[in-house]
């Protein structure tokens, strides 16, 4: 009996090991989604940052080219139809840096391309500058028109846009 027990090869059984691959894919089928999320809120998060970063120093360079900015905070619809045109990230990137900003960001968190409107030819028209991003799916969503208004934060999809001084579509509960 002794040396039957002293003969036994040391290692697991192949159910334990089953085992522990079955509970180590539970664990995984939990926290992968999450993780998605968790990435895709950084992504988002980041975007809304830089759109706020980089408007401040639009609305900067705008008080010191006319004295006061005259921000559309009132307006309860943004037409980014009604904007003179959108403006390149150098031309922008020669009005704000360094002065204003150490860089333009040019990608938003997904790797889409910003949208810049700046009337520099006129700083008090009525529309003189504007940032979009167009979320995680890169395509416009709400047209060249929004509605002032915030949206679900876990839609990843939706633009987020700020305009003359303050944020017409952004994520918020």
């Amino acid at each position: 009996m002794l040396s039957r027990i002293r003969n036994r090869q040391k290692g697991f059984t192949l159910i334990e090991l089953l085992i522990v691959v079955a509970i180590i894919g539970i664990i995984a089928a939990l926290l992968i989604p999450n993780f998605l999320d968790a990435l895709q809120k950084a992504k988002q998060k980041r975007t809304v940052a830089d759109v706020r970063n980089t408007g401040t120093a639009m609305f900067s360079w705008l008080t010191d080219q006319v004295g006061a900015a005259a921000a559309g905070a009132t307006a309860s619809t943004v037409d980014l139809g009604s904007y003179n045109g959108t403006v390149s990230v150098t031309v922008l990137s020669s009005i704000l840096t360094p002065q204003y900003l150490q860089s333009v960001p040019t990608l938003d968190g997904w790797k889409h391309a910003y949208e810049f409107y700046l009337n520099t030819g006129n700083p008090l028209a009525k529309n003189v500058m504007a940032i979009r991003s167009f979320g995680r799916n890169g395509s416009e969503d709400g047209g060249p028109a929004y509605t002032v208004t915030n949206f679900d934060p876990t839609d990843y999809d939706q633009d987020i846009v700020w305009a003359d001084g303050f944020f017409v579509r952004w994520p918020a509960k």
